[in-house]
């Protein structure tokens, strides 16, 4: 029988929370679709429900996380900041190394 140790990280900036899975997933998807709507539709999560989430990650960051251009003719669009883009892979290293080491400890606890 194989023991696993389940945990899910979330970064906080007073009280509240600034990145987590989902947040993450929503911002990687913007990254892919260049769209705000188009990332809220790929992970099936609503337009409003994304469009508070990044509200709520770039009133808390410290720099802007996306910036958006209004729709036109081409439509308007979303893309991260690099400091965005460093965010996500700072959360994603942290996330990967969290689950390295709690693999290696469940590993050493014979149950």
């Amino acid at each position: 029988m194989e023991y696993k140790i389940k945990s899910r990280i979330w970064i906080e900036t007073e009280n509240h929370i600034l990145l987590g899975e989902g947040r993450v997933t929503l911002l990687k998807a913007i990254e892919e679709t260049g769209s705000l709507s188009k990332a809220a539709k790929s992970i099936g999560m609503s337009y409003k429900k994304a469009w508070s989430l990044i509200d709520a990650v770039n009133r808390r960051a410290e720099k802007p996380v996306t910036t958006s251009s209004i729709g036109g003719k081409g439509g308007g669009g979303a893309i991260l900041t690099p400091y965005g883009k460093s965010l996500v892979d700072a959360f994603e290293t942290i996330n990967k190394n969290c689950w390295k080491f709690l693999d290696e400890q469940i590993s050493k606890i014979s149950i």
